[in-house]
């Protein structure tokens, strides 16, 4: 038992410190002020907290829950929305929504499923690259306060690469507190603050629609993959159910999305979790721990409005290359799928908008129209052995 507590501890703290301040700088992007950044940061931290202690409750399974990094990502690369914060919480209302009726509506989330792994792939590596080169921004913007912190993290990432991205925001605090102008306006206590919705339509579109997507596509269905490995099987549409609810219930509160773990979900459901009968344990002990950790909100974005935001922004890219490159190798895994790969890639990752949607929107559509325009005849297709549920019809299976 106490391996598994542990285990969830540790990965509510791997979990968190790596990616908060992706959270913020998503949600500061979005235009968010500092009380509305730190209420969205609180807000997913409970829900996802809270979740995850009754996930492991019901099911007796190590199923962790988080918030969609790679959907924080997203807001960065598509910067503050027509209707503003209010338009954005629409947004995350919508996906809140689409998740709940991914549960209900198998179809639905069979259509994500059959979006080509290549374009998804595409898709997400082009919203993270953008916040991915910032370390090297910083590097030259201001060598004094980046440099220490990546070195800190390709050194530590050398022996124990699950800590590297904490020690180097360690470091990064510590230079902020050194050098910045000290702790912003906003109060440090944990406050919800009610933002109230407004539905813009192209904002629904450009972010609600993607962010949906990249949650379903880069959290959800790694998420159950991950649990497979570890011989756990929990049923996929109550947790698309109980996620997308807690998604309703934090996005007034500036909460973007919430879904399953993909990147700490190892370490709560492997070996490091003790007896595999008792690791549902680890699951409630991240719960409860993630929920915690939320109450520091405030003194997180106190602390990262003070700092320069290209350094937050450095850290934040340090937590996500592993995603990067995950992302990438997914998208030219299949050499028939590179070219279309490609044009999403750069769609997206130009973060250039038209017609009031953000750039993901139209690079998912133009990697999905150069798929469907390269797509060989169905003749070639049965004569080659790639019928419609072959690795070149959707490149990626059900949920």
């Amino acid at each position: 038992m106490g391996r598994a507590v542990l285990a969830g501890v540790v990965a509510a703290l791997v979990g968190f410190s790596g990616a908060f301040t992706v959270v913020l700088a998503g949600l500061r992007a979005a235009g968010a002020d500092e009380r509305q950044a730190a209420s969205g940061l609180l807000a997913v931290c409970l829900t996802s907290g809270l979740l995850a202690v009754w996930l492991g409750l019901r099911h007796r399974m190590p199923i962790s829950i988080a918030w969609s990094t790679p959907g924080a990502a997203l807001l960065i690369g598509a910067g503050a929305p027509p209707g503003g914060f209010a338009a954005a919480v629409g947004a995350f209302l919508l996906c809140g929504v689409l998740i709940v009726v991914a549960g209900l509506v198998p179809a639905l989330a069979r259509l994500v499923a059959a979006i080509p792994s290549h374009v998804a792939g595409a898709m997400l590596a082009g919203v993270l690259l953008p916040l991915c080169l910032a370390p090297v921004r910083a590097v030259a913007e201001v060598p004094l306060l980046a440099a220490p912190v990546v070195a800190v993290w390709v050194l530590v990432g050398r022996f124990a690469r699950p800590w590297a991205v904490p020690a180097a925001l360690v470091v990064a605090v510590g230079v902020i507190v050194a050098t910045g102008p000290g702790p912003g306006t906003g109060s440090l206590a944990p406050a919800l603050v009610w933002t109230a919705p407004a539905f813009e339509p192209s904002t629904l579109v450009g972010i609600g629609l993607p962010l949906f997507l990249v949650t379903m596509a880069s959290q959800n269905v790694p998420g159950m993959a991950v649990l497979a490995q570890f011989g756990y099987r929990p049923p996929l549409r109550p947790i698309l159910g109980t996620t997308g609810l807690a998604t309703l219930a934090g996005a007034p509160f500036g909460g973007h999305a919430v879904n399953l773990a993909a990147i700490s979900a190892a370490l709560v459901a492997g070996p490091e979790a003790g007896d595999p009968e008792r690791r549902w344990i680890a699951s409630v002990s991240n719960g409860v721990a993630l929920a915690v950790l939320g109450l520091g909100a405030g003194l997180a974005t106190a602390v990262v409005v003070s700092s320069p935001p290209v350094l937050v922004e450095a850290v934040a890219g340090l937590a996500l290359l592993g995603a990067l490159a995950a992302s990438l190798a997914a998208a030219l895994g299949e050499p028939a799928g590179r070219e279309a790969a490609a044009v999403t890639f750069v769609v997206t990752a130009a973060g250039t908008g038209f017609l009031g949607l953000g750039s993901a929107f139209w690079g998912l559509l133009a990697g999905a129209a150069m798929t469907l325009l390269h797509r060989p005849p169905a003749a070639d297709r049965a004569q080659r052995g790639i019928g419609g549920g072959g690795r070149a019809g959707t490149g990626s299976t059900p949920p």
